[in-house]
């Protein structure tokens, strides 16, 4: 018996996609109008053709912000997703303590982004901040204001506070899908804790790690907030990520042509990788159900 499709249902649909058209696709051709002309204002546009993707490509201070934002990325995954597995595997499996530790891990997801700049912009200050009182007290030159390393390992650790837990949830949900029956023939076959880990937890995890490590390097690719409220892309210009950069070249110096032509390069960079995971992961569920 054939199935039958109701189009109809695309109707429910239709408002969302009246709002994603006001939202997002008319914003974005007008980036990709700027993007190919130029203005000097009064609403008259200049044909330009790819000056501006040109002077984007060849031009070392994206080269500089792309090197410093691909650093990060890398860092953040190096850190996080390994730091989220080992507290996914730490954590009670049933009971009271298993919901207060999810409730725990939770807790800094729901802070907004600015306010956690706010945060930790107060706390390593040295003159009232906690963390740069104790380190001052210590001994240790901390001043995450005039020093590049400082300032980099300020954000590192508020970017693994405040997102680890992200990772540790998904790989937590991974670790709770796993039937017992596993843990208990492994048990009967006297497996190591390493073996039980290697050969049942990573390989039924690998979905949701994949999408961890996705998002992930989508929000570390794409940090502004954080860094913004907390350095200002400073000092000089070595917190200066890709987003920061952008704003500072369409919003501060007004160079809309480049800001257009530097956005869709840095959008298409999203999605070529977005798209790369989500084939990956295609491929894993085809090879999983065979």
């Amino acid at each position: 018996m054939e199935k039958t499709v109701n189009n109809k249902a695309w109707f429910l649909v239709l408002p969302v996609l009246v709002i994603v058209a006001f939202s997002a696709v008319i914003p974005l051709m007008t980036v990709v109008n700027y993007a190919f002309n130029d203005t000097f204002g009064n609403n008259q546009f200049f044909w330009a053709g790819f000056e501006w993707f040109e002077d984007t490509v060849t031009s070392s201070r994206m080269h500089d912000a792309l090197g410093r934002q691909i650093l990060f990325s890398g860092i953040i995954l190096a850190i996080e997703v390994p730091l989220g597995i080992f507290i996914a595997l730490n954590m009670p499996k049933k009971g009271f303590w298993a919901s207060f530790c999810l409730v725990l891990m939770a807790l800094p997801l729901l802070i907004p982004f600015n306010v956690v700049g706010t945060i930790w912009q107060i706390f390593g200050r040295v003159d009232i901040g906690l963390l740069g009182r104790t380190l001052a007290s210590l001994g240790i030159d901390y001043n995450y204001t005039n020093d590049w390393l400082d300032a980099w390992i300020t954000i590192v650790v508020m970017d693994v506070w405040h997102w680890t837990s992200l990772v540790a949830l998904l790989a937590y949900a991974g670790l709770q899908s796993i039937p017992q029956a596993y843990y208990q023939a492994a048990k009967i076959d006297q497996a190591s804790r390493w073996a039980i880990f290697r050969y049942i937890e990573l390989p039924k995890m690998q979905g949701v790690l994949l999408i961890a490590v996705l998002l992930r390097f989508m929000d570390s690719f794409m940090i502004y907030t954080e860094p913004f409220v907390l350095t200002g892309g400073g000092p000089g210009n070595s917190t200066t990520f890709l987003s920061i950069d952008l704003v500072k070249m369409a919003v501060g110096q007004f160079d809309l042509g480049p800001a257009a032509a530097f956005s869709l390069m840095y959008f298409l960079v999203i999605l070529l990788v977005s798209w790369v995971f989500y084939t990956v992961m295609t491929n894993m569920d085809r090879e999983n159900m065979q």
